[in-house]
């Protein structure tokens, strides 16, 4: 708060620093799990390092990489409520607070329902497409 204010600018660095670790790490797990020999195959064939990187190295990691979007994801959802309650009251922050205050607890209880229901459904369509995108772990092997 002391370096960004108050406003959207906070908020939307909090919920990118909620995030984004998670996701950086899984990425980094991912890509350290690839067979060196495949590295080492496309250099002998004469792959250049973006297209080691777009053939290789993204394709294998991609399970790990969807696996860390979708619990960055969860994770984004915390941030943007407690950037939202704490740093400025704004949208759902403003709505739980205003609900609160005036002892609103149906209201209070479906905006928290609608707003878990939707990031359960986003979290659940990720968890879809990494179950999609499995075939690429195996194939890192």
């Amino acid at each position: 708060m002391v370096l960004f204010g108050f406003g959207l600018k906070a908020i939307v660095i909090t919920t990118a620093l909620f995030a984004i670790w998670i996701i950086v790490l899984n990425a980094r797990a991912g890509v350290m799990h690839i067979n060196r020999s495949l590295v080492e195959m496309a250099r002998s064939f004469g792959a250049s390092p973006f297209d080691a990187f777009t053939k290789i190295y993204f394709w294998a990691a991609l399970p790990e990489i969807i696996s860390g979007v979708r619990i960055g994801f969860i994770r984004a959802v915390k941030g943007v409520i407690i950037g939202q309650l704490l740093i400025s009251i704004v949208g759902f922050g403003s709505l739980l607070e205003l609900y609160t205050l005036n002892f609103l607890m149906r209201h209070f209880w479906a905006v928290l329902v609608v707003l878990f229901a939707l990031s359960f459904v986003i979290a659940e369509l990720l968890a879809w497409l990494e179950r999609k995108v499995e075939y690429y772990a195996a194939s890192r092997n």
